[in-house]
C-alpha cells in the first residue's frame, strides 16, 4: 500500500516533471523563436540600414563624380582661358611691335617729306635766282634793267617801295625808285664830315644807314618779324658791287603787308642782286652813253690786245 501510495505518489511527480519539461520546451521554443524573430528582425533592420547606407554612398559617389566632372570642365575652361590670355599677350606684343614699326615708318616718311619739301624749295629758289640773273643780263637798255629789278624786288622779295643809289664822285645819287617819289630822295655825301649836323640828329636814320652800308659793304637786313622792325629806317639795304668795289646801294623802304619776315631765299636773292645789279645797271648806263651803239671791230681788237698783254 505504501508502494502504491508511493507509486501512486510517484506518478503525479512524473507527470509533473513531464509537464514541467513540456513547459520548459515550450518556453525554450518561445525563447528560440523570440531570438530567431529578434535576430531576423535585427538582420532585416541591419540589411535595411545597409541598403540605405549603400544608397547614400551611391548618391555620394554620384555627387562626387558630378563634382569631379564639373571640376574637370572648370579646369579645362581655366586652361582655355589661360591659353587665351597667353594668346592675347602675344597679340598685344605683336601689336606694339607693329605700332612701333608704323611710328618709325611715319617718322621716316615725315623726314623724307620734310627733306623733299626742302629740296623742292631749294630748287624753286635756284629757279628764281636763275630767272633773276637771266633777266638782269638779257638786255642793255636801262629802262628794261630797272623794270626787271623792280619785278624781282616786288614779286620775289615783296617790296612796296625801294630805290637804287649809285656812287657819283663823293655822293650817293638815287637813280631810280618805285613806290616812293625819286624827287623826295636826297643825295647822300659819303665823305667824313659832309653830313649836316641837323641831318645827323634827325630821327630818320635812313641816310646814316645807307651811308654805313656803302662804306662798310655789309648789308643791313632786318631779322625776325618785320612788324616789330623800326619805322625810321629801311627794312633792307644791300650794297651793289663790281668786283670788290662797292658802287651803290639797293634800299628797300617798305614791304607788302603779307611779307612777315625775310626768308633764306630773300638773303640769297639779295646776295645775287648785290653781285649782278650793279653790272647790269653800269652796262645799261654805258650802253645809253654810247647811244645804243655796240663797240666796233677796232675797239674789240684794242680790248683783245690789252687783255692779251695783261695775261703775259
Amino acid at each position: 500500500m505504501a508502494d502504491r501510495k508511493t507509486g501512486g505518489g510517484q506518478q503525479p511527480d512524473a507527470k509533473g516533471e513531464a509537464s514541467a519539461d513540456i513547459k520548459t520546451d515550450a518556453s525554450a521554443k518561445m525563447e528560440r523563436d523570440s531570438f530567431v524573430h529578434t535576430f531576423f528582425k535585427k538582420g532585416a533592420e541591419f540589411t535595411d540600414e545597409l541598403l540605405r547606407e549603400n544608397d547614400r554612398l551611391r548618391k555620394r559617389l554620384f555627387d562626387l563624380e558630378s563634382e569631379n566632372a564639373a571640376l574637370r570642365t572648370h579646369l579645362a575652361s581655366d586652361e582655355a582661358i589661360r591659353e587665351l590670355l597667353r594668346k592675347i599677350e602675344y597679340l598685344e606684343r605683336e601689336k606694339e611691335q607693329l605700332l612701333s614699326h608704323v611710328r618709325e615708318a611715319e617718322r621716316n616718311s615725315s623726314h623724307l617729306f620734310t627733306r623733299y619739301s626742302e629740296v623742292e624749295e631749294e630748287l624753286s629758289n635756284l629757279a628764281h635766282l636763275y630767272v633773276a640773273s637771266y633777266q638782269l643780263h638779257s638786255t642793255l637798255h636801262l629802262r628794261e634793267v630797272l623794270r626787271h629789278l623792280k619785278e624781282l624786288l616786288t614779286q620775289l622779295v615783296g617790296s612796296r617801295a625801294h630805290a637804287f643809289y649809285l656812287k657819283d664822285g663823293t655822293e650817293l645819287v638815287p637813280i631810280a625808285s618805285d613806290g616812293i617819289e625819286l624827287s623826295r630822295l636826297p643825295r647822300l655825301a659819303i665823305h667824313a664830315g659832309s653830313r649836316k649836323e641837323e641831318d645827323r640828329g634827325s630821327r630818320d636814320r635812313t641816310g646814316d644807314l645807307i651811308e654805313r652800308v656803302f662804306m662798310t659793304g655789309v648789308a643791313h637786313i632786318e631779322e625776325g618779324e618785320l612788324s616789330s622792325a623800326p619805322r625810321d629806317q629801311p627794312a633792307a639795304c644791300v650794297p651793289m658791287r663790281i668786283d670788290d668795289a662797292v658802287v651803290g646801294v639797293i634800299v628797300i623802304y617798305s614791304l607788302l603787308d603779307q611779307k612777315e619776315q625775310f626768308l633764306p631765299v630773300d638773303y640769297a636773292l639779295f646776295k645775287m642782286l648785290g653781285a649782278h645789279a650793279a653790272t647790269a645797271l653800269m652796262g645799261a648806263l654805258l650802253f645809253a652813253n654810247s647811244n645804243g651803239r655796240f663797240p666796233g671791230l677796232e675797239a674789240i681788237d684794242a680790248i683783245t690786245r690789252n687783255v692779251g698783254d695783261d695775261l703775259k
